[in-house]
């Protein structure tokens, strides 16, 4: 198979078509654009326009919410199709998709949906990452959730369970940081323990987002994770931690609601850039224990 990823290790973002000309026209630090594959799944008009001139301009990402590769059922064959076609239309240099579940008896939900880490639940996440894997050719890259809840009949924590899905089947882990921090804070842990416990050399992207601050009914902290704002500080500094750890790596910023103007979104872009120069230089990073 190929390799995890061709994306180069520098900044890219999540495209919006309202972007797409400031994008074309100057984009800056911006070196690739991932896009949601199910906005690309017609046969025609201006989304595969636009992507067509993207795929010509610079490396593009291809990532999925709909696979649902944490379902109980078979995979949809009609939508892994649907999913050849855009990775093909695309040329992309990386396919990723979310340890999750969205559909259940033919009905499709709005929210990617925890699972309990158990080894059934590994056995079945396993065989259909390798179904998608063998439909495309190529290895794609996991994505970490964000959690709300934890399952008491889970055996095996996290970062563990994402490892072996990664060594049973070859593919990569896309690390999703505000997930991380968002899951960390709802759930009672530390965020660099568990980048630390993760396999970075598995890791072929990563994706940073805003999340909203909210408190349970306890008045304890409880993150909702809505790429809706821009990056948190701490976020921002456990991406420092992480690529002192991985060495430079494809960094993403999504923005899915309340979209912000190009200024906005492009100087996010730096800011990820200037945390890619300072692993590249090996600048001293703050540490934690």
């Amino acid at each position: 198979m190929p390799s995890l990823t061709c994306l180069p290790p520098a900044p890219g973002i999540g495209f919006k078509p309202q972007h797409f000309a400031d994008l074309t026209a100057g984009p800056g630090p911006v070196a690739w654009v991932e896009i949601h594959a199910e906005n690309y799944m017609g046969d025609g008009g201006r989304p595969l326009a636009q992507l067509a001139h993207l795929a010509g301009a610079m490396p593009v990402s291809v990532h999925g919410v709909g696979l649902s590769i944490g379902g109980e059922g078979p995979l949809d064959r009609d939508h892994l199709d649907r999913l050849a076609r855009v990775v093909d239309r695309s040329g992309a240099s990386a396919v990723s998709e979310h340890l999750a579940w969205s559909s259940h008896g033919g009905a499709y939900y709005n929210d990617l949906l925890p699972l309990p880490y158990t080894d059934s639940t590994l056995e079945r996440v396993a065989g259909h990452v390798a179904r998608v894997q063998d439909r495309l050719a190529r290895p794609i890259l996991l994505e970490n959730p964000s959690s709300y809840l934890s399952f008491a009949e889970s055996t095996w924590d996290e970062p563990a369970f994402l490892a072996e899905v990664a060594r049973r089947t070859g593919c990569g882990l896309l690390l999703d940081l505000n997930n991380v921090f968002v899951s960390a804070t709802n759930l009672g842990f530390a965020p660099q323990a568990y980048v630390g416990a993760l396999p970075l050399d598995r890791v072929g992207e990563i994706h940073l987002g805003g999340h909203a601050a909210e408190t349970d009914e306890t008045g304890a902290p409880l993150l909702i994770d809505d790429h809706g704002s821009p990056v948190a500080d701490p976020v921002w500094s456990l991406l420092d931690f992480t690529l002192a750890r991985s060495g430079p790596l494809p960094v993403l910023i999504e923005w899915d609601n309340d979209v912000p103007d190009w200024p906005i979104l492009r100087a996010e872009a730096a800011r990820a850039g200037d945390a890619l120069t300072a692993a590249r230089q090996g600048a001293e990073m703050p540490l934690w224990a």
